[in-house]
């Protein structure tokens, strides 16, 4: 990734975090104020409380690895690896594996996919002729790996 990709995706990372963090303390107060006996609905929505702060303290711890260099733990294509596909219709496209979707540059969509979507973890451990098999909104489709290229 370039550099001023890189700087907007970890502006976008920073973002979240700072987005996240609010919520976080948001959710913290709510449940401070909520600390009296109440009924089980009330008890309900303080483990519900419990958890979505589980869920954000998971995507904060996330995000700062990535922002620390990291990668994400995914069993997919490794970032940075472009691969040429051909696709059911019969043409050929090229993509670049992303860790997220931040990472995707503007006008990039269609060129790009994470390596933990459905497609970039059918493709993990393919190798060049084969065909794969992957779930997509269309139903399953199947594509064929004409090459991939692991990053440098």
């Amino acid at each position: 990734m370039g550099g001023e990709e890189s700087a907007v995706g970890r502006a976008r990372l920073t973002e979240e975090i700072r987005t996240l963090r609010a919520r976080r303390q948001q959710l913290v107060d709510e449940l401070r104020r909520s600390d009296t006996p109440g009924d089980r609905g009330d008890a309900a929505q303080e483990l519900q409380g419990g958890d979505e702060l589980v869920a954000i303290d998971d995507r904060i711890a996330e995000l700062a690895g990535l922002l620390a260099g990291g990668q994400p733990d995914v069993g997919g294509l490794a970032p940075g690896t472009e691969v040429s596909l051909r696709l059911p219709d019969g043409t050929t496209q090229d993509f670049r594996v992303v860790a997220i979707p931040e990472e995707i540059p503007p006008g990039a969509e269609d060129a790009s996919l994470t390596s933990d979507s459905p497609l970039g973890l059918a493709l993990a451990g393919s190798h060049p002729g084969e065909t794969v098999d992957f779930p997509a909104p269309e139903g399953k489709t199947r594509v064929e790996v004409i090459s991939i290229r692991p990053p440098s």
